[in-house]
C-alpha cells in the first residue's frame, strides 16, 4: 500500500477538466502549465475517477481562446465527455523533464518546510500563487491568538529572500522577519 508522501511523488496535478466543446467529445481544460498549452506536451493523461487514477490517451488538443481543449480516447461524444467534467488532470512524475539546476516544479514546493535564517519556524508551504512581479510561497504555521492557523505570504525571489531549497530535507531557507 502506498503512502501519501508516495503519491503525492508519483502524480502530478497539472489540470482538470471543467467544460464540454462541441459534440464530438471534446473538453474544456484547467490548465495548470505554464504556457497553460504545455498540458498538451503529455500523453497519456490520468484522470481522477472516483478516487482512482484512470488513463486516457491525449488525442488531439489546442488552445482555443483563453483556454485550452482536447479529445481524448474514448471520448467519442458529448455525452462521455460529460461523465469526465470535473475530473483532475494528471501525469506520471516519470513524465516530466528534470528541472535545471536552480529550477523547480511547485509541486516539489509544497509540503517543504519553510525557517527563517535565525531557525524560526514560518511555516509549511500550502500553496503557491503567481502575481506577475513574482511568485509568491504560500505558508501556514503556528497559530494566531484566535486559535486560527498563521498564513504567510512571501516572495519568491532568490537570493533576495529564498536563500536556500533543499528537496530532500524538505526544507527551505528565507531571509524573511517572523512578524511578517
Amino acid at each position: 500500500m502506498s503512502t501519501d508522501t508516495e503519491q503525492q511523488q508519483e502524480w502530478v496535478p497539472v489540470g482538470k477538466l471543467n467544460g464540454l466543446f462541441g459534440v464530438k467529445g471534446w473538453v474544456k481544460i484547467f490548465s495548470n502549465t505554464q504556457p497553460k498549452e504545455n498540458i498538451l506536451g503529455y500523453s497519456p493523461w490520468y484522470l481522477k475517477r472516483n478516487g482512482q487514477w484512470q488513463e486516457f490517451k491525449l488525442l488531439s488538443g489546442k488552445s482555443h481562446g483563453k483556454g485550452v481543449i482536447a479529445h481524448l480516447a474514448g471520448c467519442t461524444d458529448r455525452d462521455i465527455a460529460a461523465e469526465l467534467i470535473g475530473s483532475e488532470i494528471a501525469i506520471k512524475r516519470e513524465q516530466l523533464a528534470k528541472p535545471a539546476s536552480g529550477e523547480y516544479y511547485w509541486n516539489d514546493l509544497i509540503g517543504l518546510l519553510v525557517k527563517n535564517l535565525d531557525g524560526v519556524d514560518l511555516g509549511k508551504i500550502t500553496s503557491m500563487l503567481e502575481t506577475g512581479a513574482n511568485d509568491v510561497i504560500v505558508t501556514t504555521g503556528e497559530k494566531d491568538n484566535n486559535g486560527k492557523k498563521r498564513e504567510r505570504l512571501i516572495p519568491f525571489i532568490f537570493e533576495e529572500v529564498i536563500q536556500e531549497i533543499n528537496l530532500e530535507q524538505g526544507l527551505m531557507t528565507v531571509d524573511w522577519d517572523r512578524d511578517f
